[in-house]
């Protein structure tokens, strides 16, 4: 492993770093790299030689895909189709602390792309690195270079604390530019359905983000996306969905999206005489259990108590409830446990979902 330490002031120094840094990755080797958010790991995006060796250092676990740093918005466009809006996010937001996730033109190594072909595009608002980007003429993976679950690195030393040595030996060059200030990762903004959905960060804190969904399909899209966002928390405590709105506003398309991420076979319907439904799960290397609830009927705080929703969330489980209006009074949910609320309507013959996290 090389360490280089980055000077600012020293254009010659910063040469020689950008050199070794493009002989690193054309040797399909791992970098670390410094951004204007935190530390990121970058290997050869199109080498499956590179990403092997990645995945290994990174340890990367179903449902968490990577994204790619390039130079601007034409390099871009040579791997994702950008849409009207994914182009407003480049426009305004980009170069920044952005993930811009559009349509893959599979160009990549394939585990680089989400599970749903999707591409994560980064252009950093960190000169050394878009340099290095064109110098090395192809586009490199940026993913925070922490190993899964440990803190995020704004120092090298927050890297190497939490790595096995067999990590460490994997990678060839880190870039040392000393402690970086404490900004958040990037924002990771969808561009593919309707209206843009935040899978990392939020667009809208305050009112919460609107979207639209113009068919089934969406619907069940967005569930999807949304289970991939919340993975962390399904997996530590268990997460609930609560979902509101009027008969046929889309709930239980929602909750089938669910059982499709989660892989469930099984035909969903709406438990609305059983009050409960669950389905066993087998997926993203866990076992766990998916909780389908209608709350329409229940009247009274007794009635609740029946279904026993406390004890449902365990981690691993996922309860999806609608109607959630009707039975939120009564709930006592332990602090830890993330609820989601969705508010289905509908507005010029599309569905509007408002949600809040």
């Amino acid at each position: 492993m090389q360490i280089l330490k980055l000077n600012s002031t020293d254009t010659t120094s910063r040469r020689k770093i950008i050199e070794a840094a493009v002989t690193c990755l054309k040797n399909k080797g791992l970098l670390i790299y410094p951004t204007e958010t935190v530390y990121g790991i970058g290997a050869d995006a199109c080498s499956s030689q590179a990403i092997d060796k990645l995945l290994e250092y990174k340890g990367r676990r179903e449902g968490k895909p990577l994204s790619i740093a390039v130079t601007n918005q034409e390099m871009a466009s040579k791997y994702v189709e950008i849409n009207e809006q994914a182009l407003k996010f480049y426009q305004n937001f980009l170069p920044g602390p952005f993930t811009v996730v559009s349509r893959s033109k599979n160009l990549v190594d394939q585990r680089v792309n989400s599970e749903f072909g999707t591409l994560g595009i980064r252009i950093p608002d960190y000169p050394l690195i878009t340099e290095l980007v064109k110098e090395f003429g192809g586009p490199i993976t940026s993913t925070s270079a922490n190993a899964s679950g440990k803190k995020r690195p704004y120092c090298i030393e927050d890297i190497f604390a939490n790595l096995s040595d067999k990590q460490k030996s994997l990678i060839d060059l880190v870039i040392d530019a000393g402690e970086l200030p404490k900004n958040e990762p990037s924002v990771v903004v969808d561009t593919t359905l309707s209206t843009p959905i935040a899978l990392r960060g939020s667009l809208n804190k305050e009112t919460g983000e609107v979207l639209w969904s113009n068919n089934e399909q969406e619907t069940v899209e967005l569930a999807g996306r949304l289970m991939l966002n919340h993975l962390n928390q399904i997996q530590k405590n268990g997460l609930i969905f609560a979902l509101n709105g009027n008969l046929g506003m889309g709930k239980t398309i929602f909750a089938k999206g669910v059982a499709k991420f989660l892989q469930i076979k099984e035909n969903i319907n709406s438990p609305t005489y059983s009050y409960i439904n669950e389905y066993s799960y087998k997926r993203l290397k866990t076992d766990g259990v998916f909780y389908h609830i209608d709350a329409w009927k229940i009247s009274n705080q007794e009635e609740l108590e029946l279904l026993q929703i406390e004890q449902l969330l365990q981690k691993n489980n996922v309860v999806v409830i609608e109607w959630f209006s009707h039975v939120e009074k009564w709930l006592k949910l332990p602090k830890e446990i993330q609820v989601v609320t969705l508010d289905f309507s509908e507005e010029n013959s599309q569905r509007k979902i408002i949600i809040n996290r």
